[in-house]
Formats: C-alpha cells, structure tokens, sequence
C-alpha cells in the first residue's frame, strides 16, 4: 500500500506536498522558537533546515509516506509542516508527526484542521493504526494529541537520543480505524465551533 503525497485541504489550512512547495517559505515558518526545536529528536532551525527538508523529501519520494507544508488559508501563508511517515505496509502502519506550527498559529484552528486531514488520508488509504509519538518533557504536545482523541498506550523508555544528545522516552498514542469514527467526529464538532474562514 501506498499513501499518495496529493494536495489536502478544508476551509483553514491547505496541505501542500513538500516536493510541490517552495522552501523558503517552508524554512521561514520553521526558523522560529529554538526553545521548541530544542528537545526535538532532530532540529530545522537555522541551518539545519536544508538538510532537515531533504530528509524529509526524499523519505516521502522512497514511499515513506507524505511531507506536508500546512498553509494557513485565511491569509495564504505557509505555518508549519506535518506528516505521514515511517509507513509500514505489511502491518498498515504510520506515524503521524514531524509536526512543527509556527508560534502565531497555535492554540488555533490550524493543528486541529491539519491532524483531520492526514487523519482521513491515512484511512482513506487503507491504514489501521496511525501512530504519534512526543516526548515525555513535552507537556503541551501530550495534551494536544490527547486532546485530538487519541488514545495514551505507554511510555518506551529512553527510546530516541535528541539532535542534543540527551536519551528521552517517548510517550505513544495511537488511533486506529476503530477509533476513528469517535476521533472524526470529535474534530469536525472543534472545526465547526471554529467558524469558517474561506469558503
């Protein structure tokens, strides 16, 4: 199986495959708060950017699955990126993340809109089972996946060394097809609270 990198999109945001997208503006909303680059597994920040996009496009080009820059569409800028990736066929697997939203545009709209498209495009495209993984320090990511319905499995202890050094453990969440009915309808009920931005 295969998920197609195709163009996603709803009334906020439009997901636009990496390999599609221009890079600088891709670079420009992600070299922002190096507080937050600072525990991650890998870092886009400054100069790591090109190497970082790289990896990213060509993993999405091996069949990986898709990068994603994530457009706001209220004011056609480029806020961050988000994908399926680490794609596992035979088991039907993916994981959802490389997530990273510029400071202005979280607490919003956008991460929710964002996560209901690659949802229904991991499904749609025969996944069972889509994974996202945070770190155990990152308190406001844990609730933000909570808070999109997935279900907290366990903690894989010291199970990814950062772009720092340090050993961290990783807090699982899945949601699977079975949950997705419950998840879908739990987005679209925040969406609609959100309004509608263009139409």
């Amino acid at each position: 199986m295969r998920i197609e990198a195709v163009v996603l999109e709803n009334d906020w945001v439009r997901l636009e495959p990496g390999d599609t997208v221009n890079p600088e503006e891709v670079r420009d909303a992600l070299n922002v708060d190096p507080d937050a680059w600072a525990i991650m597994v890998s870092t886009a920040y400054g100069p790591a950017f090109d190497q970082w996009w790289s990896k990213r496009l060509a993993h999405m080009q091996s069949g990986g699955g898709p990068c994603y820059a994530v457009r706001r569409r209220s004011d056609g800028r480029v806020v961050g990126t988000s994908s399926l990736h680490d794609l596992v066929p035979e088991h039907r697997r993916v994981e959802l993340g490389s997530t990273f939203i510029h400071p202005d545009a979280r607490g919003g709209v956008v991460n929710p809109a964002s996560k209901r498209l690659l949802l229904e495009h991991a499904f749609a495209s025969g996944v069972v089972r889509v994974e996202v993984i945070t770190d155990g320090v990152n308190a406001r990511s844990q609730a933000a996946i909570a808070k999109l319905g997935a279900v907290r499995e366990g903690v894989l202890r010291r199970h990814k060394t950062t772009h720092t050094g340090r050993v961290r453990n990783t807090v699982m969440f899945a949601i699977t097809d079975a949950d997705w009915p419950r998840v879908r309808e739990g987005l679209d009920q925040r969406l609609a609270r959100s309004g509608t931005w263009v139409s």
